[in-house]
C-alpha cells in the first residue's frame, strides 16, 4: 500500500496498461470508422481453415493408412494457426505420441514448412540452428501441412511407434479427399 494514496502501488501501472489497450482499440476503431467501404476491405483479410470435421476426417485417413501399414501412431491435426482441433492416438501408440504428434503439427504451422525441412535447416551448425531451442518446436519429421485450393487451411503431426526396426514410411501417402484437401507428405524421422 502507497502511504501516499492509500491505494495499492501495483493498480496504477496495471490500470495504465489497461487504459492503454483501450485507447489503442478505440483508436483503432476511430480509424477504421471513416474509410470508404474500398478501403475498409483492404484494412481487413480473411483466411481459409480446416473445418473440425475435415480435420477429423484427415486423423482418420492418416490413422487407417498407417494401421494398414502395421504402425501405431498417435494423429494430431491443428488449424492453420497450430490450435489442436483433432488428436488420435492408436491403442498401442506409446503414451509420448500424444504430446510428439501435436508439437510436431504446431511446429509445422508455426514456420509454415514440413518438419523434415525445418530439422534439416536448424541442424547445429546452421544460421536457425537456435530455433530448436524455442518451446514447443519439435524439428523432426512427420509434422505436415494440409492444403485446399492453394491455401495451406491446417497442418497434421503424426508420431510412430516403430516395429522391428522398420522405419515409418505410413504417411509417406498423397491423398485427395472429397473436401478437396491433400496432404503435403514427408516421412518422419
Amino acid at each position: 500500500m502507497s502511504k501516499a494514496n492509500g491505494l495499492n502501488a501495483k493498480a496504477g501501472p496495471v490500470c495504465a496498461r489497461r487504459g492503454g489497450v483501450l485507447a489503442v482499440l478505440l483508436g483503432t476503431l476511430v480509424w477504421l470508422a471513416p474509410l470508404p467501404p474500398a478501403q475498409a476491405q483492404e484494412a481487413t483479410f480473411t483466411t481459409r481453415s480446416l473445418t473440425v470435421e475435415t480435420a477429423l476426417r484427415a486423423a482418420q485417413a492418416a490413422l487407417a493408412s498407417c494401421r494398414k501399414a502395421g504402425y501405431q501412431v498417435g494423429v494430431a491435426v491443428t488449424d492453420r494457426s497450430g490450435v489442436l482441433q483433432v488428436y488420435l492416438r492408436d491403442r498401442f501408440a506409446g503414451a509420448h505420441t500424444v504430446e510428439v504428434a501435436a508439437r510436431k503439427a504446431w511446429t509445422a504451422a508455426s514456420f509454415r514448412i514440413t518438419t523434415t525441412a525445418l530439422g534439416i535447416e536448424t541442424q547445429a551448425g546452421r544460421p536457425m540452428s537456435g530455433i530448436r531451442q524455442s518451446p514447443g518446436v519439435l524439428a523432426i519429421g512427420g509434422g505436415l501441412p494440409i492444403e485446399a485450393a492453394g491455401a495451406v487451411i491446417g497442418h497434421r503431426g503424426l508420431r510412430c511407434t516403430r516395429r522391428r526396426g522398420r522405419r515409418c514410411v505410413c504417411q509417406g501417402w498423397h491423398r485427395r479427399n472429397p473436401d478437396g484437401y491433400r496432404d503435403v507428405m514427408a516421412p518422419c524421422a
